[in-house]
């Protein structure tokens, strides 16, 4: 797939470098709460690292604030997500607070304030062509599939509203989505019942279905 330059890239970087900066400071306090909570607590690490496939596919290491143990059953193996998740864990996903270490990652270039989540490398082969556009932008923190159901909608639904995203990107489209996404957050819209657990692994989309 042939890969674009993003339009008004470097007004966007230089956006995403103000606002990360300015909330990292702002949020710093809860920064060290959490991290110092999850300490005492008994993680080993607070941080949950990870790649993810990030502009053009290329990976980085995505950094979020640990929300389940790494408690396994007699043989070894991880138990499933909801008997990892702790209470802490659980309010750190549904206020999103889980997600603050990630302005380390746009301060560092790796990822936008806004724009497509980055997801597991493991996706990649399994995108159709139009799918695969979602990497012609920056990953963001949050982004128009986030503002517009958050985990309560559809793998497919998720990648229509990145292509949207990224056929219609422009300064005022983040501004909206900051906008929408205090109020998604703030009365934590579009999270299941499922103790605010992602959506299962991606695992392809049926061509005749996508875009």
């Amino acid at each position: 797939m042939e890969l674009n330059v993003e339009k008004g890239y470097f007004l966007k970087r230089a956006v995403d470098l103000l606002l990360g900066v300015t909330m990292l400071f702002l949020l710093s306090p809860f920064f060290v709460l959490v991290y110092i909570i999850l300490k005492v607590s008994g993680c080993k690490q607070a941080f949950f690292v990870q790649k993810r496939a990030g502009l053009h596919g290329n990976t980085f290491n995505l950094l979020k604030f640990r929300t389940m143990s790494d408690c396994t059953d007699a043989n070894g193996k991880l138990l499933d997500d909801h008997l990892r998740m702790h209470p802490l864990g659980n309010m750190l996903r549904m206020t999103s607070l889980d997600e603050i270490p990630q302005l380390i990652n746009v301060i560092k270039g790796d990822m936008s304030i806004v724009g497509p989540r980055p997801l597991l490398p493991d996706y990649l082969p399994l995108y159709s062509d139009e799918q695969l556009k979602r990497h012609l932008v920056k990953p963001g923190i949050t982004g128009l599939a986030q503002v517009s159901g958050r985990n309560l909608i559809t793998w497919e639904s998720k990648f229509n509203y990145d292509l949207q995203y990224v056929e219609n990107c422009s300064l005022g489209l983040d501004i909206k989505i900051l906008f929408k996404t205090l109020w998604v957050v703030f009365g934590a819209k579009g999270i299941n019942g499922n103790h605010g657990l992602p959506l299962g692994r991606f695992t392809g989309t049926d061509e005749s279905l996508a875009i």
